[in-house]
């Protein structure tokens, strides 16, 4: 399948592993990348030397694109910003600020940069700031969410209306039939996180991967929206924070109660009570661990199969 994605990052298929905390290091990368994706080191929990050493080992890893993450909210973002110069890493997806602060630096630097939005509002701003791709993510998705809380079905569409950049569906997608209905929307591609996450190569704690594997709908829940609205498995910690926003916690109170590390602890660490559980809706579809090239397979092979079903399909 050649388009708009495969031709701007110069891979085989149309999929973009998510670029996710304490899941996404160079085995990973490098695995999405090899088998025909495009693999995204996740800088958002990396101390720069820590990210120049799995840019340098996703190289040593594939001859093929990946990318790298960022934040825009990171503390250390100048020297992230240089090390990916430094270490001539040609794609970024930046995210969680506005896309303007970096765009022009990346661009000067010919790094092509893609930019993850929540709404159709801030596609148009992505637009104006120049950046090559933008990512919708719908409100299905792990980790750190828009506020607008539309679903990927909804926003789809909305934001293909509003911009001609190429587009990136992200959130809730884990299959080749999710896949299709995407771009069945008007999306050019996709973004997986969590069942890449839930990966043999993804660098979360196997504690995690299992956890999330005996997930049922609706065992995830967003929370923290005086905050960062994120979306986490129910545990002990996740119980502590909905007693306070329950009672009218503010933010400060929800910070004292989050603390620091509490994503590290949880799915690097595999600490299941108290720490943070990132992981999206779509978990309680994935049941097994597997390697990342069999289910980038089996995600190609749904959409053909599917896509050759309803070609004949007329009302």
């Amino acid at each position: 399948m050649e388009n708009k994605i495969t031709t701007l990052f110069k891979i085989k298929y149309p999929i973009i592993q998510g670029g996710m905390v304490w899941c996404s290091g160079w085995r990973l990368v490098s695995a999405v990348s090899n088998a025909g994706g495009l693999g995204l080191l996740g800088a958002g929990s990396m101390y720069p030397d820590v990210l120049r050493e799995h840019i340098q080992k996703t190289k040593q890893s594939t001859d093929k694109p990946f990318g790298v993450n960022v934040p825009l909210l990171y503390p250390d973002i100048d020297e992230l910003m240089k090390i990916i110069v430094d270490e001539n890493v040609k794609i970024v997806f930046t995210s969680a600020g506005n896309p303007k602060t970096w765009t022009k630096f990346l661009h000067d630097k010919n790094i092509t940069v893609a930019h993850v939005i929540s709404s159709s509002k801030f596609a148009k701003k992505c637009e104006d700031a120049g950046v090559d791709a933008v990512v919708a993510e719908g409100f299905e998705a792990g980790g750190h969410n828009g506020r607008e809380e539309t679903t990927t079905l909804a926003l789809i569409p909305q934001v293909r209306r509003a911009t001609s950049l190429p587009l990136i569906a992200a959130g809730g997608i884990a299959t080749g039939n999710a896949m299709l209905a995407a771009i069945t929307l008007g999306a050019d591609g996709v973004q997986i996180g969590t069942r890449f996450a839930l990966s043999a190569e993804s660098s979360a704690s196997e504690e995690f991967k299992k956890i999330c594997c005996t997930l049922n709908e609706g065992d995830t829940m967003l929370c923290l929206k005086k905050i960062s609205p994120t979306r986490m498995i129910k545990n002990n910690f996740y119980n502590r924070i909905e007693e306070a926003e329950a009672r009218g916690a503010n933010a400060d109170e929800l910070k004292e109660i989050l603390g620091r590390a509490r994503s590290k602890k949880g799915i690097f660490e595999g600490d299941m009570d108290e720490g943070e559980l990132e992981i999206g809706q779509i978990a309680s579809l994935v049941k097994e661990i597997i390697p990342v090239n069999k289910i980038i397979n089996e995600i190609v092979s749904e959409f053909n199969e599917t896509a050759n079903n309803i070609s004949a399909i007329r009302l």
